[in-house]
């Protein structure tokens, strides 16, 4: 039996970006279609209203996503990316806001609960703060983390690291003490190569010329000819040793009993017959 559904397989965004433009255009500062994708930029403090009103007036029921971007040249350096899914469109759209580092977001953990999670996730890594989160604490880095590891910023190797003491018996944290004497990066791309000679390529030498490649123009360069052909005619002296097959039965198998015990009962069990336990013989008898 065939099963229609309300969502189609596939939703098109056509009419759909004007349409949502029109019903937030209050708080809306641009709406774009960017790789199939509608793209919604509001004000900060209206994100919340407008999430509502998507949610309730045009069936994005969940909030699948709440990311976070970082964009220090920017005077709002962060963007804060929420991705809606409407289960009976089968459609998705996306809404961003931009904050500072002092401006807090309005919470959505009224719209959904699971945006708790997501917004922690964001405060954690970047630094965003969420105004009315009952719960806005770190959640993916360490206790005692300075700092916020997503900014572009943020170094690459951290402030400090931790590590196991066993004169302390307890995990201590230090500094962060690179293991390289010098340790830099010249940020080239690897496809593209380096401008200098990296250490072992000044052995290389001059390469070998690409567009003269390596011919054979005679059969001797291959090795092959009528010398090469008798010998493999002629074949070699090794054979292969004689190959013995042996009939071995189950009797010959087990080895005769040490002393004169007599034989145990049979088993009631699906298994062979074995010979008498074997016991050391009294040699006093």
């Amino acid at each position: 039996m065939t099963t229609l559904h309300s969502a189609p397989r596939y939703a098109s965004n056509e009419g759909v970006l004007d349409r949502l433009s029109e019903s937030i255009s209050v708080w809306l500062n641009h709406a774009e279609e960017q790789h199939g994708e509608l793209i919604f930029t509001v004000r900060c403090g209206d994100i919340a209203h407008v999430l509502r009103t998507l949610r309730d007036d045009h069936a994005y029921q969940q909030l699948m996503e709440i990311a976070g971007a970082d964009y220090p040249d920017r005077p709002e350096r962060f963007e804060v990316v929420y991705m809606l899914l409407s289960l009976t469109k089968n459609h998705r759209v996306i809404v961003k806001c931009s904050t500072d580092e002092a401006t807090p977001v309005p919470t959505v953990t009224t719209l959904w609960p699971n945006a708790g999670w997501l917004e922690r996730e964001v405060f954690d890594l970047y630094g965003v703060v969420f105004d009315g989160n009952p719960d806005l604490r770190r959640i993916l880095t360490d206790y005692g983390f300075e700092g916020h590891p997503f900014r572009k910023d943020f170094p690459m190797t951290g402030y400090i690291e931790l590590r196991y003491s066993e004169e302390e018996k307890r995990v201590v944290y230090e500094p962060v003490e690179l293991a390289q004497e010098m340790r830099t990066f010249d940020f080239l791309s690897p496809w593209e190569g380096s401008d200098y000679v990296l250490p072992g390529d000044e052995k290389a030498g001059t390469p070998p010329p690409v567009d003269d490649p390596k011919v054979t123009e005679k059969p001797s360069d291959t090795g092959a000819g009528p010398n090469a052909e008798e010998r493999a005619e002629e074949g070699t002296s090794a054979a292969p040793p004689d190959m013995i097959e042996l009939d071995i039965t189950d009797e010959e198998q087990a080895p005769e009993p040490t002393e004169n015990r007599p034989d145990r009962e049979a088993s009631k069990g699906d298994v062979r017959g074995t010979k008498a336990a074997t016991e050391p013989e009294d040699d006093a008898k």
